[in-house]
């Protein structure tokens, strides 16, 4: 696609066979596609390959008890009472999350009890 319909020549330095931009006669350009078809299956190939052995990596390590991602935070101590007092409506969840030094999403995932921490 890149050579054919948008024009564009491959040159791989140590590759001379490969220049694409060079007039070439039939024989030349068809063995050019070949190795550049060639070429393109095999970066593929190993694509899918390192994205297969990632995902048994992954799987290993979560077997093994190793867990992914940032640790949860730790609530602030005032979390309970800040918590008792936007349940009372005295006071709002961007507020309490102010004085708790986390945001209000955080605040809200808390109260909810839908994250670790």
């Amino acid at each position: 696609m890149i050579t054919k319909e948008k024009g564009a020549g491959i040159v791989v330095l140590d590759m001379p066979l490969l220049d694409t931009r060079q007039s070439r006669d039939l024989t030349g350009t068809l063995i050019a596609d070949i190795v550049l078809q060639l070429l393109s299956y095999v970066a593929q190939t190993e694509r899918e390959f390192i994205r297969q052995r990632q995902a048994e990596g992954i799987a290993v390590a979560k077997q093994q008890g190793v867990r992914f991602g940032r640790k949860p935070m730790e609530r602030p101590p005032a979390y309970e009472k800040l918590k008792r007092q936007w349940e009372k409506g005295e006071i709002s969840a961007r507020n309490a999350a102010g004085q708790l030094g986390i945001t209000h999403r955080t605040f809200l995932l808390w109260a909810s009890g839908k994250t670790g921490g």
